[in-house]
């Protein structure tokens, strides 16, 4: 099933691949205050894991999500204004935190 996101607002029920779902992705992550706490809370939950791995602190490695999160989610509630993609889609919109991550590192998406 295709869909595209329309301008209504309304969010797609089912998307058939993540190809399909980006759009719909970056679409929720229009407002530049938005992308870039996604971006930092994704950094910053990575940084959390690998400090918890590297001290011996494993237990800890439980809460980077929760690192990666928030400012993600203040992101959604206060800038852009929308319900987190996540809630819907959690393994896609996870995987486009990545993607849009790395596309900022590289320079192929603005921060």
């Amino acid at each position: 099933m295709s869909v595209t996101p329309s301008d209504t607002g309304a969010v797609p029920l089912q998307f058939a691949s993540f190809r399909e779902f980006y759009p719909y992705y970056l679409e929720q992550h229009s407002h530049p205050m938005s992308r870039r706490l996604h971006v930092l809370g994704s950094l910053l939950a990575l940084a959390w894991a690998v400090a918890a791995v590297a001290s011996g602190h494993y237990p800890w490695a439980l809460l980077a999500p929760l690192a990666g999160y928030v400012p993600a989610w203040i992101g959604h509630f206060f800038y852009q204004r929308n319900t987190p993609a996540t809630f819907r889609h959690p393994l896609y919109s996870l995987v486009g935190d990545w993607v849009m991550v790395g596309e900022v590192l590289t320079g192929r998406r603005r921060f």
